[in-house]
């Protein structure tokens, strides 16, 4: 809900893509800036430790948000300035909380998990940009100001963040990391290993590139409030449902392959993923339909959650315990540095068109044409992804 807020927030203060655009750029500069440090702390510190007060951060900016947009002191820098500390705070959390979910489950279990994992997530994806669009459209808020609104989503979203503080609070699995052998290192050591680590696995590296390439070049969901206002003319309603969209189609793509195993050819499930994320993000683009849309957004979800369970498996397969905050940190930077620093692609290019619906268009197709260029690349230049064959299967043994 935050985030079709803060989009929708910014839309209605500049009408800009440009402006949509940095509300990605915001978001990435935090995590390119703290994230390899975030890796560190999760494999020095209590993980349960580190989410709780990185939990207990987000819910600050969140009333913050809530704050000045009830009482109208919003402008847009102030806007990317809360959206930044948002994101400096999941530098930290992510890595702790990825480097939790091997503890939680028995090994063969854990590309299930995963899966389940994502399946919550994407439900909420669902359920909180539906009902966002609803309230910041007025439905059973007659007589409330925009302001109020999104100050409403803002406080919604500071309130969730109590369940989430409790779930960490009352976990039986110990956040305590596993000492590597020789004690720990000092910190600059320490980040040195989970570099050398990571870039020594040649298959990490692969899966870590294509990622990036694939979501910079797709990445424009931002641009769904001009979609929803000037090319669909659906309303911050039908915005909402956009947003929702691809989360729909990752949660039933997730459902799959929480009871079903993964193929056995793993490599190549994981490239065809990649190749439909990209011809589904050229549908969307040319889309003038709004169930097309919906469907073509739907399909790129589905897309994306195949791919993240193959390579998030194989991420926390090849990682010792030990290693797991940076090994998610190093990523992190790849995986929402891609989307986010896309988001700011796509909207520099829909800018520079003199109508904000053709630059929409040609921002979209022309990233989605470069996805599908970006896994055949791959196919053709690595083979070890390729012929990649997953846990207990791999046809590649490491380093």
């Amino acid at each position: 809900m935050q985030v079709l807020a803060i989009n929708w927030h910014v839309y209605l203060l500049t009408h800009s893509p440009l402006a949509l655009g940095f509300v990605g750029l915001t978001r990435v500069i935090p995590v390119v800036l703290f994230s390899l440090a975030g890796g560190v702390v999760a494999d020095r510190r209590d993980r349960r430790q580190v989410m709780l007060l990185t939990q207990g951060a987000m819910t600050l900016v969140s009333i913050a948000l809530a704050i000045v947009a009830i009482g109208r002191h919003e402008t847009v820098w102030l806007l990317y300035a809360l959206n930044a500390v948002q994101a400096a705070a999941s530098a930290f959390d992510n890595p702790a909380r990825q480097a939790l979910i091997p503890r939680l489950v028995p090994g063969e279990d854990l590309p299930g998990a995963l899966a389940l994992n994502l399946t919550m997530f994407h439900a909420a994806m669902i359920g909180g940009p539906a009902l966002g669009g609803l309230l910041i459209g007025g439905a059973g808020l007659p007589g409330w100001s925009d302001g109020a609104r999104l100050g409403l989503l803002y406080g919604l979203n500071a309130a969730s963040f109590l369940g989430v503080i409790a779930s960490v609070a009352t976990l039986h699995t110990s956040g305590a990391p596993e000492v590597a052998p020789g004690g720990h290192e000092g910190v600059v050591d320490s980040l040195r290993a989970g570099l050398r680590f990571v870039f020594t696995t040649p298959i990490m590296v692969w899966t870590m590139a294509l990622d990036f390439f694939a979501t910079f070049f797709s990445g424009a969901m931002s641009l769904l409030p001009i979609v929803a206002d000037q090319i669909l003319h659906v309303g911050p309603q039908g915005y909402g449902w956009l947003v929702a969209a691809p989360a729909a189609g990752a949660v039933l793509g997730s459902l799959y392959t929480t009871f079903r195993p993964l193929p056995r050819r793993q490599g190549r499930a994981l490239l065809w993923a990649v190749g439909v994320y990209g011809l589904a993000t050229i549908t969307y683009g040319l889309s003038r339909s709004f169930p097309l849309t919906l469907a073509a957004l739907a399909l790129t979800g589905l897309a994306d959650l195949v791919s993240t369970v193959i390579r998030q498996t194989l991420r926390q397969v090849l990682t010792p315990d030990a290693m797991r905050g940076r090994m998610t940190s190093i990523n992190m930077v790849f995986f929402m540095g891609g989307p986010q620093l896309g988001e700011m692609e796509a909207g520099l290019v829909a800018s520079l068109f003199a109508s904000a619906a053709v630059g929409v268009t040609a921002s979209v197709v022309s990233g989605g044409l470069l996805t599908v260029v970006a896994a055949a690349l791959v196919a053709w230049r690595a083979p070890l992804v390729r012929d990649y064959e997953g846990p207990g299967r791999m046809s590649y043994s490491g380093p």
